[in-house]
């Protein structure tokens, strides 16, 4: 096969008649990262509030959690991104729901691939929390509770603050596939980095061109973040604990 390489096809005219293909991989990284990061703050948030609902004693506030761990953790990414799109602002009151259609674009695909990413990805880290907390001694939940801090104080003061320090490998792991399945959100209509490709390829007929551009943009991403996470790790190491030099249990995790 003979294809007719040609890598300055990004800077030609694209499709829109306005910007260059360059212009708009660009802009379909802004909008990754905006996605991305949106979502990695949000999942990481109700995914810590599930941690601590799956190991708490409450029986109801654990059900609460292993529910929406299976629901959201076992239907497929693809689905939930349709369902959230297409179904939820029609089981909506109508009022919400024509206001969440009849918001513009990009917004009208990028709220939607929001919450179906950060449900998503809560879930998952929920499980990851989980297992941090209960990788600690039980013994400093209840010496904390021994001295008179609530359950709630114990869980923010004693407790979370070890159970990142160990999540940092996995963790990074999970930010890094939050930019892999931000990809999902192009069958929704969001012109992120992959949507961009995509737009590229068939108005140019450069496939490998346009997708080599959004390999390295998606190497470059993910290289930031192992980056920044490791020096993260090295910055919260607790001695004897955790850190950057600490071989197994973390290397392991991270691998």
């Amino acid at each position: 096969m003979k294809y007719d390489w040609s890598w300055s096809v990004f800077l030609d005219l694209s499709s829109d008649g306005v910007h260059s293909y360059l212009y708009n991989l660009g802009l379909g990284v802004l909008w990754t990262l905006g996605l991305t990061g949106a979502t990695a703050a949000g999942a990481l948030v109700f995914g810590s509030i599930l941690g601590v609902f799956r190991t708490t004693r409450a029986p109801v506030l654990n059900a609460i959690g292993a529910t929406y761990v299976e629901i959201f953790r076992n239907i497929p990414l693809l689905v939930q991104m349709f369902l959230w799109y297409f179904v939820l602002p029609e089981v909506l009151p109508k009022a919400i729901g024509q206001a969440i259609k009849g918001m513009p674009a990009p917004w009208n695909a990028f709220v939607p691939a929001l919450l179906c990413l950060t449900f998503y990805g809560s879930a998952r880290i929920g499980e990851q929390m989980r297992s941090g907390i209960q990788s600690l001694p039980r013994g400093q939940l209840q010496a904390a509770l021994a001295l008179g801090l609530t359950p709630v104080m114990a869980y923010r003061h004693v407790v979370l603050p070890e159970a990142f320090r160990l999540m940092i490998p996995p963790l990074t792991s999970e930010f890094m596939a939050i930019v892999k399945y931000s990809s999902v959100a192009m069958t929704i209509g969001l012109l992120e980095l992959t949507g961009q490709a995509r737009a590229m390829q068939e108005a140019s007929f450069h496939i490998f061109e346009a997708f080599s551009a959004a390999t390295v943009g998606y190497l470059v991403i993910n290289g930031c973040i192992v980056l920044a996470m490791r020096w993260l790790e090295r910055r919260l190491a607790v001695p004897g604990l955790i850190g950057a030099a600490a071989s197994s249990p973390a290397r392991v995790a991270q691998s």
